[in-house]
This record gives structure tokens, sequence and C-alpha cells, in this order.
């Protein structure tokens, strides 16, 4: 197997140079061996790995989750129930999440309705509303 330099596994990856050095930094990816050049050699499947990672934060995996789910897929003594059981719990998270941003849209569309649009912008209800205390609103 061929080794590749930093900038032959981002273009490989498609991510940046920096992004394989963050990666690096926060350890979800080993720190290469350099050869005698000074240069960095990484295994070939550093590339999957950053897929691997790439995809786990586009899935809404945080950096110390997508740690958690590489240490999971080395360990002999997990089975992929406890994966699973990962996933559901993000699952769980992103539901949460969706709830907090309907309700963060109607209360926009609701403040956006009272609004005419003219009228000087010291009288914009958008903005009382925005300024207004919860309890007292």
């Amino acid at each position: 197997m061929q080794a590749l330099t930093i900038g032959k596994v981002a273009k490989h990856a498609r991510v940046g140079i920096d992004t394989v050095r963050f990666y690096e930094r926060k350890e979800l990816i080993a720190e290469p061996p350099r050869g005698a050049s000074g240069y960095r050699h990484y295994p070939q499947d550093t590339v999957s790995r950053i897929w691997f990672i790439r995809r786990a934060k586009e899935l809404g995996f945080s950096l110390q989750e997508i740690r958690d789910l590489l240490a999971l897929r080395v360990d002999a003594e997990v089975s992929s129930g406890e994966v699973k059981k990962r996933a559901e719990t993000k699952i769980v998270d992103i539901e949460a999440k969706i709830r907090t941003l309907q309700h963060m849209k109607e209360t926009l569309v609701a403040i956006a309705a009272a609004c005419d649009g003219c009228g000087p912008v010291s009288d914009c209800p958008i903005l009382r509303a925005l300024e207004a205390d919860e309890e007292h609103g």
C-alpha cells in the first residue's frame, strides 16, 4: 500500500488540507509517520476514515460522538446494538431540535404577520416583540 501526502489525502477525501490537520489535532485520525524528507505519509485508510467523519458530521454527530463511534468500531467487545443505541439517541436529539426550530418558525411567522412593513422603525412590531420581556410581553 502506498502512503499518501496530506495533499493527496485531502484531494481524495474532498476536504481541505486544514481539515485533515484539524482532524489530526482532534485525534480523529492518527498522526502519520514522517518520511526522510520530513513529509507526513498517511496510510490509505485515512481517506476512508475522513469520509466516515464527514458523513457522521452530516448526520449531526458531534466530534466527540464521532470519536466514540470510531472507538466502538475497533472494540471487539461491542456489538452493533451499542452503535444502534447511539444512532437512536441522535434521532431523539434531532427530533428535539426540529421541535425547537418549528417553534422558532411559528414565533417568527406570528411576529412578521403583525408588521405591515410601513411606518417608522421605532414603531416596528417585530422589534417590539424581540424587546419584550417574556413575562410582561
